[in-house]
């Protein structure tokens, strides 16, 4: 069997986990591979609202095994919360969630130094979450962290240890803080972790393929964030990209199967960061507004604009995507005329492929083409979809070179199409 990876194309919040959900009944796992609490995945059904943070979001799907891996940074204070908002709705996750030993821990003093860091820069902030991702990535590849396994070995002395370097730092940079409070719901969190199944993950998924096993690896952010092929330095920690979900769930390239890549029929990005097509003016709004797009951890506005094909022409190229899926394509139903970047003009010339940095002088070049103007939260088959709109997907397709096999009309499970497309 293979592993088959669903991951974001842009810049996050393509709508990961609402898909992962309409997928997981095809199969026996979902495996979250890299990323952490800084990472929201929005769930609807059956009139609910679920927001994820670091728990796959295959969990609601029967009793398929959720594992989060060992790529994943997993803060205990905001996991428990989590969890327990989880089980308040009636979702008892200690038999189907496994954690991975080699996952590492955002400490408390992680989210302290965040802050401390984004001070410094000033004006040059990244524009984290300020979850502590950054510094637990910086002591996991320092060789400094701590890992969940830790929790069943020596624990209190690694700890000590830990904190002690970070709270050095925090004095060199004189910034002011509160730890005790910090630590009491992080070690509540510690407990709260020892509820559950910890597993040598990437043992257990390799028996899993073995077995004929299905298994689904779940991303989290997006491709142009990733940490060595997004827009960098504005990006996040880890590599969101396909490869991740090998150093993530320790399976070999080999066992790849299928790549599903996510994009919105438009554009957003969150934070900090160049953004080519962004629109600052009333279109912009209107796509926040009717997109709802609004963090879903945050609750940070994000900022949007038209789609961008030569960020997505790249992000397709370095994940190798098999199938593409298009979400929020009902936000676009109002719209006259729907714009698509096919290139970028630099310095005077117009370039196709994504260059080595982009910034505030790099301009989009548009191509228009009619919006459809039609109510599609209502469709339940492609064979309802509006003539300007099948224009608009096969525009896509041939620009991106992939078949777009799922649209997403709205954010309900139930509002989502599986196209027929030959295969």
């Amino acid at each position: 069997m293979k592993v088959d990876v669903l991951l974001g194309l842009q810049w996050g919040d393509e709508g990961k986990g609402k898909i992962v959900d309409v997928l997981t009944p095809n199969y026996d796992v979902v495996a979250r591979f890299q990323g952490g609490p800084n990472a929201g995945h929005t769930l609807e059904f059956e009139g609910q609202k679920y927001v994820l943070r670091s728990v796959p979001s295959g969990i609601f799907q029967g009793g398929k095994i959720n594992i989060i891996g060992n790529g994943v940074v997993l803060d205990p204070a905001l996991f428990k919360a989590e969890v327990e908002a989880l089980e308040a709705s009636g979702h008892d996750l200690t038999q189907r969630l496994y954690i991975s030993r080699k996952a590492h821990l955002i400490l408390p003093t992680h989210r302290l130094l965040d802050a401390a860091y984004e001070a410094q820069k000033g004006s040059d902030k990244i524009g984290t979450t300020g979850k502590g991702i950054g510094p637990a990535y910086t002591d996991k590849i320092g060789r400094n962290g701590l890992r969940i396994g830790d929790i069943e070995h020596n624990f209190e002395v690694k700890y000590k240890k830990a904190i002690a370097r970070h709270e050095e730092l925090l004095r060199q940079m004189n910034f002011k803080y509160d730890l005790a409070s910090l630590e009491k719901e992080w070690f509540a969190g510690i407990e709260k972790i020892k509820q559950f199944v910890l597993i040598d993950s990437d043992l257990y998924l390799n028996k899993s393929l073995q077995v004929d096993k299905n298994i689904l690896a779940e991303g989290a952010q997006g491709t142009m964030l990733d940490i060595d092929f997004g827009s960098y330095p504005f990006v996040t920690s880890s590599n969101t990209i396909c490869a991740g979900a090998c150093t993530g769930l320790g399976v070999p390239p080999s066992k790849i199967g299928d790549v599903y890549g996510i994009f919105k029929a438009y554009c957003t990005r969150v934070g900090s960061g160049p953004f080519p097509t962004e629109l600052l003016d009333e279109t912009g709004q209107k796509m926040r507004d009717l997109g709802c797009e609004y963090g879903s951890v945050t609750g940070r506005p994000r900022r949007c604009g038209w789609i961008d094909l030569v960020a997505l022409r790249y992000a397709i190229m370095i994940d190798g995507v098999t199938q593409l899926i298009m979400m929020k394509s009902d936000v676009l139903d109002s719209f006259d005329t729907i714009k698509a970047c096919v290139a970028y003009e630099v310095e005077g010339r117009e370039i196709e492929d994504f260059p080595f940095e982009i910034d505030d002088s790099v301009k989009p070049v548009y191509v228009e083409l009619p919006g459809w103007k039609t109510d599609m939260t209502k469709m339940q088959s492609e064979d309802e979809f509006p003539e300007e709109f099948n224009a608009y997907l096969s525009f896509l397709e041939e620009a991106l070179g992939v078949t777009v096999k799922i649209v997403s009309v709205g954010p309900d499970r139930e509002q989502t199409i599986i196209r027929y497309t030959g295969e």
